[in-house]
């Protein structure tokens, strides 16, 4: 089964996508940049889900860091945002971000486009 971690300040985003995924993936819900570097020693995950607003660090310094490390530069990284405007999606894209989605999102749109990363195996 594919692994996506989702990374969230929130509790409740976190509990949402779980709920949405946790049929068809195994779900590694993390409430921060931070500690998803430590879950990454341990793991590579198939996808990420990465919100965008965190404290400490954001999305998009978590981001180009990910993409730095040879290991971890192909798993696509879906960022999940509460608001998107040109310069979020621009700079997204820059980052090498595989998606930006709004949330909140519904469960099927969700699934649907993880899928276009990831064959459920």
């Amino acid at each position: 089964m594919k692994t996506i971690f989702v990374v969230d300040d929130s509790d409740t985003n976190l509990l949402m996508v779980e709920e949405a995924l946790e049929d068809h993936y195994r779900v590694m819900t993390i409430p921060s940049a931070a500690k998803m570097f430590v879950f990454l020693e341990k793991i590579t995950p198939d996808l990420i889900l990465l919100d965008i607003e965190m404290p400490e660090m954001n999305g998009f310094e978590a981001l180009q860091r990910l993409k730095s490390r040879p290991e971890y530069a192909n798993v696509p990284v879906m960022f999940l945002t509460g608001y998107l405007d040109h310069a979020i999606e621009a700079r997204s894209r820059e980052l090498g971000a595989a998606e930006v989605i709004i949330k909140p999102f519904s469960a099927p749109a969700l699934l649907e486009r993880i899928g276009t990363y990831l064959s459920n195996s």
